[in-house]
Formats: C-alpha cells, sequence, structure tokens
C-alpha cells in the first residue's frame, strides 16, 4: 500500500508519525504545514456561534423543549467538520489569551491556556441569557492513516432566568486521510449525555462511519424526563440540520447551520464565524493584552501563506516557551494563570 506524503522543507511528515503510531502526540511539535491559522483558544469560542440556540432555549416554557434546544446548542460545534480542512489548531503557549465581544449575538467570552503539560485551556462565556464554561484538555493518537483526537473535561451551562444548569462532554474526533490533503475528511462519533439539574436527561448518538454503512454525520437521541420516560427524539444531520419528531412522520427543524461562506475551500473550510476571530482593527490593538492569540506571529505568517517562515517562527515560540519553563523551575516558582483559578477538588477552572 503506498502512502502520499506531504513534504516540509525536505522532510517526509510520514518520518515524523510513523514513530508515533497509537502514541499520544500532544507533547510532540508538529510541522506548521498541518495546521490551520487559530490557536485551540479561538477554536474554543466557535462552540457559541449559535448561542441563539441558548435564546430560544430560554423562551420555551417546556423544559424538555429547553433540552432540545440546549442539545442542537452542544451538538452545533461540529457541524463544520464536513467542511472543514482537517488542519490542526495552534497549541496555545501557557498563558496565551484570547477576548472576544460578539455584539450581534451578544455575548462576551475569554480564553487562557492555564497549563502546558498537560495542556489545559480554559473558556467562560457569559450574556444577559446564560453562563458557559469549560476547561479543555486534548489529546491525538495517530493510528497511520487516521489521527483521532479525545477531549475530556466537561462543559457547563446555566441558563440565568431558569436556574437550570446543564452539563455534557465532547465526543470523539477523527481526521481521516490525515497523511493525504487532497482525500482528508472529518467525522466526530460516540455517545452525548446532557444532564440538566433538574433531572431531565438527553441521550445523543453520533454515528461512526463504516464500510457497511455510509450514515455520516448522522445523529440520533432521545430526551429522557426525571421519571425516567422518552418524552422528545430528534435527529438528524449536522451539516443539513436536527428535527425533532417522528423520523418518518411528523417532525419540526430545531436547527439549521449557516451557509459556508462564497470562498470556505480556499480557506481552511472556514465558516464565516471562523474568519473572523483573527480580526485585529487598529483601535482594537491598544485594548488587548500581548498574550492574545491575534498577535501570534507564527500563526499571523501562516494566514499569510508564509509557510517556511511561519515553521522557523513557531520554533523559535516554542524554545522560547522551554527557557522561560526552565528558568521559572530553576526557580522554584508556579505558574499562576491570570484570569481562571484552580478547584482543587475536582482539578476543574473558572473564571476568576
Amino acid at each position: 500500500m503506498s502512502i502520499l506524503c506531504i513534504k516540509i522543507g525536505g522532510l517526509s511528515l510520514w518520518s515524523i508519525l510513523r514513530k508515533n503510531i497509537g502514541k499520544d502526540l500532544s507533547r510532540i511539535s508538529m510541522p506548521v504545514a498541518l495546521n490551520e491559522p487559530l490557536s485551540a483558544l479561538q477554536r474554543l469560542s466557535e462552540e457559541l456561534e449559535y448561542s441563539e440556540l441558548i435564546d430560544k432555549a430560554c423562551e420555551c416554557e417546556d423544559p424538555h423543549d429547553r433540552m432540545l434546544y440546549i442539545a442542537a446548542f452542544a451538538l452545533s460545534p461540529y457541524s463544520t467538520s464536513y467542511y472543514r480542512a482537517g488542519q490542526k489548531v495552534f497549541n496555545p503557549v501557557l498563558g496565551e489569551t484570547y477576548e472576544l465581544i460578539d455584539e450581534d449575538r451578544k455575548f462576551k467570552f475569554i480564553a487562557e491556556q492555564v497549563s502546558h503539560h498537560p495542556p489545559v485551556s480554559a473558556c467562560h462565556g457569559e450574556s444577559s441569557n446564560f453562563m458557559f464554561w469549560e476547561d479543555a484538555r486534548l489529546k491525538y493518537k495517530f493510528w497511520g492513516q487516521s489521527m483521532e483526537l479525545y477531549p475530556t473535561g466537561t462543559i457547563h451551562l446555566l441558563l440565568s432566568d431558569k436556574s437550570e444548569y446543564y452539563t455534557w462532554a465532547k465526543v470523539t474526533t477523527c481526521v481521516h486521510n490525515v497523511l493525504n490533503f487532497q482525500s482528508r475528511w472529518i467525522e466526530n462519533y460516540g455517545e452525548m449525555l446532557i444532564t440538566c439539574s433538574t433531572g431531565i436527561t438527553c441521550n445523543i448518538n453520533l454515528s461512526k462511519s463504516s464500510y457497511f454503512s455510509t450514515k455520516k454525520y448522522d445523529i440520533k437521541g432521545d430526551v429522557i424526563s426525571g421519571d425516567g420516560e422518552k418524552v422528545r427524539h430528534l435527529f438528524g444531520m449536522l451539516k443539513e440540520g436536527i428535527y425533532s419528531g417522528a423520523e418518518n412522520g411528523e417532525h419540526t427543524c430545531i436547527w439549521r447551520p449557516n451557509l459556508m461562506p462564497p470562498n470556505f475551500e480556499t480557506y481552511y473550510g472556514f465558516s464565516s464565524f471562523a474568519m473572523e476571530l483573527n480580526h485585529l482593527p487598529e483601535e482594537l490593538k491598544e485594548w488587548l493584552p500581548i498574550s492574545d492569540s491575534r498577535f501570534r506571529s507564527d500563526q499571523r505568517l501562516l494566514e499569510g501563506g508564509h509557510l517556511a517562515e511561519a515553521e522557523e517562527d513557531k520554533k523559535r515560540i516554542e524554545q522560547i516557551q522551554r527557557d522561560v519553563r526552565t528558568k521559572r523551575e530553576e526557580a522554584g516558582e508556579e505558574w499562576r494563570p491570570v484570569f481562571f483559578e484552580k478547584n482543587e477538588h475536582n482539578e476543574s477552572w473558572t473564571y476568576k
């Protein structure tokens, strides 16, 4: 079986990855050609792209209908997987931050890289209707032709006016044909359980493709009442929409993803929302801390198409981080995040 390799400065990507089959890649420096020009912190902000689903949930009187919209919100970040080019995000350096105020969606968001080994990104978002927070931990494993991403950590959502608290965890993401850009594609699969403080839950299955099934991006789930009764059914395809009701009978559309911008194929498969995350107008520069992801020079170089320069700058930044860590350890100093604090009881991170 032949493998189409990506050449990076005369070095085969396969020669890097083949030594790490089945291993966690989170500690390995990967070529910048595998990246998209966004950091993991910016990627977290994309989870609020469809925050209007939370607003709709707040308008529902029936708690089971609210759960339907919260389920759609939890699934919505996966809707762009069909179009995404399969590149990985930049790993934030320790202390890197990202802030976003979305005036259209009326939410504020902040994220910070609170730990380097193990890598942990913490984020917090809020509006008049909700408070959203999570600490994201991600492990990568390469299996020869595919790369799996295993997220850990819990996502939290509090509805302000309902005093309802929801939690869930992310499912596995797999990048297929990782060595062949032309045929690379992404899928998300696994079981997602959404719990609510009222006792209502939602069990969702994201189908995994196989030789015997073509149901990529299919989802099915049920809302379960506090008494254990199935009271709502949801189904659909992540790239097309999510529906509630009978699959072969009467049903209602809960949500459809936004149309992709005309030039998404030439820009990493980004949605319109993702394309705006690096926007840095002059009037914003004086207000943002220098730690903001928008100021990362290697990321900006990649965005401009300067691959060789981005590779060298990424190595420079990584070496600076190693040197600073060595000095901190020699001085017996402990790193303390600026915007988040750690709950020593359950190892979670919350906004100060």
